[in-house]
């Protein structure tokens, strides 16, 4: 891969590692308290509970997202973003600017989900 696509693909990575930081610390400082004593009943106490179970939830799945985007700046940095770990093939471009945190080619991915499904 060439230097530049890597540069745009940190540049990329550490946008988004940025707005999920950003994110995360308006959870932190507005959405994760509320006080039951302003909620008048108990259907508003129960749809602010599930909101609030909504959004830890959410969070938790960004808290994965951010250690791809580490895995994946870690990777620009030891030289093998780009690189399928299953087969050792380049990833293509096209792929990895839909996503950036992939670490499998599409061909191996299309095998990881058709083993997933023969499971179900």
């Amino acid at each position: 891969m060439e230097q530049k696509d890597l540069q745009r693909f940190r540049i990329m990575l550490q946008e988004s590692r940025k707005k999920l930081l950003q994110t995360a610390r308006k959870t932190r400082t507005e959405e994760s308290s509320f006080d039951t004593n302003d909620l008048p009943d108990e259907i508003d106490l129960a749809s602010s509970e599930y909101t609030q179970s909504l959004t830890f939830r959410l969070r938790d799945r960004e808290k994965v997202l951010l250690k791809k985007i580490d895995k994946a700046l870690a990777r620009i940095d030891d030289g093998t973003f780009g690189i399928c770990e299953r087969c050792g093939e380049e990833i293509s471009l096209k792929r990895l600017e839909a996503r950036p945190v992939t670490t499998l080619c599409i061909r191996c991915k299309e095998e990881q989900e058709n083993k997933e499904k023969s499971y179900s």
